[in-house]
């Protein structure tokens, strides 16, 4: 059979039929999942409600909370990022700085906030990564709160108003706050400030409705102490920490919540390649706490946790798809026989797929708009949204998932620093 026919048999077969309506029907269900789900957190949190919601958390005492900041070449970052801290309005806090081994000039701007009591630094002589930074000054911590958050980051000065009343509650071992981007002067930055409202912020919404959550954001996160040492703190041969972190959590049924309103604003890559080293090690960490956590997660204790499990499957799949599909369309191009379900023109599925996320990402902006109120002036990249991401992530995906399958054999540390916001 010469290629031409092999083409024209594969577009013609049930198998084909089936990776199209996948491909086709995914990204609709799960929109419209989201947009559904985000909306009832909101009516219940964030809505008319909230009122009632905030006197029932009310705490009568202010526990006190460390701030734990690990940094490795932070120059640039690390004395806005001190001073932003130290502007918490809240009575009862402490914070320590890791230094991993910085060759910059990193020590030169945490030492004049060294004068302040309340700041304290751990300086370590080896770089080992960010998951040993924070083991390593964990034990020299004394607040019963670890709130952990990126070098680069400047929180909002009440969000520890909005983190700590979740901690009235036993169960309660961790809390994610909102990540706003701040330097928005490229256009991919612009774009990662959408996504952050309308994918990221949209679907912590859902998954806390559901019970469980994805993961924990490495940039802003709030830890109950004793929760931390009872899972063993952070996992160093994992490529991201944080997730892992969150699932290990969740499998010791220790409860994980998403507050939008705890808002932390954040640098991002502005470049092709910091991008892509980024949402690399992102696919990373989901492919290795899927081999590592998958089988446990499938026992019926856990059964809360499998709408997570399920969606972050289906997602890697769609992006298999995705790939396979494109390859089939181009060899069929390339054959001289137009392609079934693929069309250079928008079709009908097309414009709906594309309406329905943009439906998405409009949601997500109103939903946001209250903590960044600027948002809504960068809604007119939304359109390039699918076109960049959804090709950039399938290829990563695609790419990087094989990585992780060697999780439970390798030794390598692999959590490293994140890369440089250029």
């Amino acid at each position: 059979m010469d290629f031409y026919n092999l083409v024209v048999s594969l577009e013609n077969s049930p198998f084909y039929m089936v990776l199209l309506v996948y491909f086709a029907w995914y990204p609709l269900v799960s929109s419209v999942m989201w947009i559904f789900t985000s909306i009832i957190f909101y009516r219940r949190r964030e809505g008319g409600k909230k009122g009632a919601f905030d006197l029932f958390y009310a705490l009568k005492e202010k526990p006190l909370v460390t701030f734990i900041i690990p940094a490795f070449n932070e120059e640039s970052n690390i004395a806005d990022t001190l001073d932003g801290v130290l502007k918490v309005e809240y009575p009862n806090f402490e914070v320590v700085v890791v230094d991993d081994c910085s060759t910059d000039d990193t020590l030169l701007k945490i030492e004049p906030f060294l004068d302040n009591a309340r700041v304290r630094l751990v300086r370590k002589k080896v770089n080992e990564g960010k998951a040993l930074a924070l083991n390593d000054a964990l034990p020299l911590t004394r607040g019963e709160l670890i709130l952990v958050m990126d070098a680069d980051a400047v929180p909002d000065s009440h969000i520890l108003d909005y983190l700590v009343p979740h901690f009235k509650f036993p169960r309660c071992a961790a809390v994610t706050g909102n990540p706003r981007v701040v330097n928005r002067e490229s256009f991919l930055s612009k774009l990662q400030a959408i996504e952050f409202a309308s994918i990221i912020s949209m679907m912590r919404r859902a998954q806390r409705v559901w019970g469980r959550i994805m993961t924990m954001s490495g940039v802003v996160g709030i830890f109950r102490r004793s929760a931390l040492f009872d899972v063993g703190l952070y996992s160093p041969d994992m490529a991201t920490e944080d997730i892992d972190l969150t699932w290990r959590l969740q499998l010791r049924h220790w409860d994980v919540r998403y507050e939008s309103r705890a808002v932390m604003w954040m640098r991002v890559p502005q470049s092709v390649d910091g991008l892509w080293r980024q949402r690399r090690r992102w696919a990373l960490g989901l492919s290795q706490v899927l081999v590592r956590h998958g089988k446990e997660l499938m026992q019926w204790k856990h059964r809360r946790f499998w709408p997570v499990l399920v969606e972050a499957n289906m997602s890697v799949l769609w992006a298999y798809i995705y790939v396979m599909l494109t390859v089939i369309w181009v060899s069929s191009y390339a054959v001289g026989y137009p392609p079934i379900g693929a069309s250079p023109i928008p079709n009908f599925w097309g414009m709906l797929i594309a309406t329905v996320c943009l439906g998405q990402l409009v949601i997500g902006v109103v939903l946001d708009k209250g903590y960044d109120v600027l948002l809504p002036r960068y809604f007119v990249v939304a359109v390039f949204y699918p076109l960049i991401y959804w090709i950039l992530m399938a290829v990563i995906t695609v790419t990087t998932t094989p990585l992780g399958l060697n999780v439970n054999r390798q030794k390598r540390k692999y959590t490293l620093w994140k890369p440089i916001r250029e």
